[in-house]
């Protein structure tokens, strides 16, 4: 059963879902007629894990669960007309619409192979994107925290055993201090058929001899066709830490605003109605 928060008020609920990445969607009562649990502005918050504030509970609680619980994970809005008599089985006898507003958490799970100068680099920028970050070396005294104030990588005797605890869809940037880890991680992360992206620190040539191990081990065209090496955006060139951390952060804003670039719909005017209606309130009768 899903837990419901009361005691949190429902601002402090989307600061908290917003900095762990949820999914969650707001309900604000935008208009109400005759006699309601709560009154106009009014609001709640729904996510994965539970509810937070109160609408007036009830059946109306009730079927607002229901209708979030179908826009989770999305952007959007809708709004609902709902009158609080026999349809929900509840004795206010009043109206109600409600706004929902979806929002889609955290679009990337991003998992970084290497706490290295260019690691060490990368990962403040990618703690300012919208990004889970998982991190990750072999080498223990390369876990302490960086002076950059982000988190310290996770210390790993095996980075590549990690790949199979990774969420689905992550995206993996591997530049580890040694080619055969980089290739280890590489190759589990192939196996998994499920990367958002793949992107390797290297040379072309480097590449090419970790193409021929892939194909030897009986990797498809298709598998290695995803792979991003050199890791980066090729239009900024250089070597330096600062500049190959920008390059692949600059890669990593491409591809994800490729992908959020359809914008979410709001609701029509049919929709919108009943608001109108609501707030306008009853009719003067007809002479």
């Amino acid at each position: 059963m899903k837990e419901l928060h009361t005691h949190l008020h429902w601002s402090e609920a989307i600061q908290s879902l917003q900095a762990s990445g949820e999914d969650y969607v707001l309900v604000t009562q935008l208009g109400t007629r005759g006699s309601t649990p709560r009154p106009t502005g009014t609001k709640m918050v729904f996510a994965r894990d539970g509810s937070y504030g109160s609408i007036g509970g009830g059946h109306l609680e009730l079927r607002a669960a229901q209708i979030a619980a179908e826009m989770l994970g999305t952007e959007g809005q809708r709004i609902e007309y709902l009158p609080l008599g026999p349809t929900l089985g509840q004795c206010c006898g009043g109206s109600t619409s409600l706004l929902f507003e979806s929002f889609a958490g955290t679009a990337l799970d991003v998992a970084l192979f290497g706490a290295g100068h260019v690691g060490r680099t990368l990962a403040p920028l990618l703690q300012q994107m919208p990004c889970r970050l998982y991190w990750f070396d072999s080498r223990e005294h390369f876990s302490e925290a960086p002076d950059s104030g982000t988190g310290a990588a996770h210390f790993s005797d095996d980075p590549s055993a990690e790949v199979a605890n990774l969420p689905a869809g992550t995206w993996y940037l591997i530049m580890t201090h040694n080619h055969q880890q980089d290739y280890a991680i590489l190759k589990a992360a192939l196996k998994r058929a499920d990367a958002g992206y793949v992107g390797l620190i290297g040379s072309l040539t480097k590449w090419r001899r970790f193409r021929m191990r892939l194909e030897h081990e009986g990797f498809s065209p298709a598998a290695w066709e995803q792979v991003h090496c050199p890791i980066g955006l090729d239009t900024i060139p250089g070597k330096r830490p600062v500049e190959v951390a920008v390059s692949v952060a600059g890669q990593i804003i491409n591809l994800y605003q490729q992908q959020v670039a359809t914008p979410a719909a709001g609701p029509d005017a049919k929709a919108l109605q009943p608001v109108r209606e609501a707030l306008a309130g009853p009719e003067a009768p007809h002479e």
